[in-house]
Formats: structure tokens, sequence, C-alpha cells
């Protein structure tokens, strides 16, 4: 069972242009923190050298706080926070312990929070260029005309999402149609119960009542044809909440499956 699908345009549009991942921002804070912890390597409490550093550290705050311009600065408070830090650190070690940030616990904390966000972020990186990937390639599909035959997969609905962005936000519409079929025709990764439940969370409410109308028409009317069926798209896409109520009241009329 299906309803028409829109005409194929004529002309291939190209495909999104590939644009490189942004950086990470620069973190000065971070940079601070990190500057001070080389210099502060092998010093030891006695030595005086990180008591003389935090107190060069308190004059270039006091004098940086006089100049507007240094308001917003995050490094110098960075740097004299971390001096201070390291000043009590060593206070509290035994005698004639040097610092070494390989064995600064908070040092140890702070880059495996790094390294779980930088695999974050890797991961995000991943993910944006496989649902691209698969945007090029349901937009090379609908201009062959072959959308229609196509399997839906898992995270389909973010690719229908990235072609709807790079349309500049136009509805998809024959997109949106061949996920409506397959939804409710249980097609694809929407075989899973547990995927067509995870839908409700993903797709539009046009694609949802769209595909729940054509559920129970098809369960009612098995051998509606095209023609007979084409008010569900319209009536799915103008009103989707009266369709959805309809396809309620339709499966109420006829419960048994």
């Amino acid at each position: 069972m299906t309803t028409p699908w829109p005409p194929r345009r004529s002309a291939r549009r190209p495909l999104a242009p590939r644009v490189a991942a942004p950086r990470e921002p620069v973190d000065p804070a971070r940079i601070g923190r990190r500057v001070v912890r080389r210099r502060a390597k092998g010093m030891d409490a006695d030595a005086d050298a990180v008591a003389a550093a935090l107190e060069d550290a308190r004059f270039d705050a006091r004098q940086d706080s006089r100049h507007e311009d240094l308001a917003d600065d995050v490094r110098g408070p960075a740097e004299l926070a971390e001096w201070e830090r390291i000043d009590q650190l060593l206070a509290a070690a035994p005698a004639d312990t040097v610092y070494d940030p390989d064995t600064d616990d908070v040092v140890r904390a702070e880059l495996a929070a790094e390294a779980a966000a930088a695999a974050a972020r890797e991961a995000e990186l991943r993910e944006a260029a496989r649902v691209a990937a698969r945007a090029d390639e349901l937009q090379a599909l609908r201009e062959l005309g072959t959308l229609e035959q196509t399997e839906p997969r898992t995270g389909d609905e973010a690719a229908r999402d990235e072609l709807t962005r790079r349309a500049g936000g136009y509805v998809q519409a024959d997109v949106d149609a061949w996920l409506a079929h397959a939804l409710a025709a249980h097609r694809g990764h929407y075989r899973g119960p547990a995927a067509r439940e995870e839908a409700a969370g993903l797709l539009t409410p046009p694609v949802l009542a769209h595909a729940a109308l054509l559920a129970e028409l098809a369960r009612l009317v098995p051998d509606a044809d095209v023609d007979q069926l084409a008010f569900a798209a319209r009536l799915a896409t103008a009103e989707p909440e009266a369709a959805g109520e309809l396809a309620v009241l339709l499966a109420r009329a006829h419960p048994a499956r």
C-alpha cells in the first residue's frame, strides 16, 4: 500500500559541501594552569621558589585589576589560583617533597576529564559525518526515483533532519512520506517495536500522523488503491492532530487485529 509520491525534480541538486570540523575553543584558564605546573615542577616548599612565584602572581593580579581592559581576563586569576593551590599542597606534604604534576591528583583528574570530553567530541563528529553521508545517499536516491524502494535504517530520522536543514527548513515531503510508509508497514529498522516507539520522539507530528493513518487504512481497506489513499498525506500535513485522532477513531471502530 502506498500513496502517490511527489514528482521528481529533473535537475539533480549538488551534495552539501563538506566543512572542516571546528577546532576546540582555546581555554586561557587551562593554558594558565599548565604554564604554572610546568614552572612549578621540581619546586619544593623549602626553596621559597613557590612562595616567590605566588607573590609575583598576586602582584600581577593587583596590577591587572587597575586596567578595565583586563576585567574579563581569566588566565591571570587561574594562574594565581594554581600557585595558591600548589603552595598549599606542598605545605601539607612531607618535608623535601617536590611538586610533580604527574602525581598531582587534581591534574590527573583534569586530564581524565579532558580525555573523556575529547572522546565525546570525536564521537559527535563521527556521528555527524555518518548522518551527512546518509543524507547524501537519500538525496541521491530521491533524485533517482528509488527512494520509496529503499529500506530505512537506524538514524534515518537524523538524516531527514539534515536534509531539512540543508533546504533551509523546508519540509522534505518525499522523505517524510517514505518514512511514514516505512513506519506504517514496519519496514527496515521499524520492524522492531523499540524503534517504532523511539520514532515517536524523533519524527515530526505530520509524519507520525501520516504513518498512523496509513496503518489503520491498510488494515481496514487492504485493497485500497493509490488514488483512494492520497488524502492521508495531505491531511497529516495540514492537520496532523486531526489525522492522528482519525487514526485512533478507526482503530476503535475496528479493534480486531
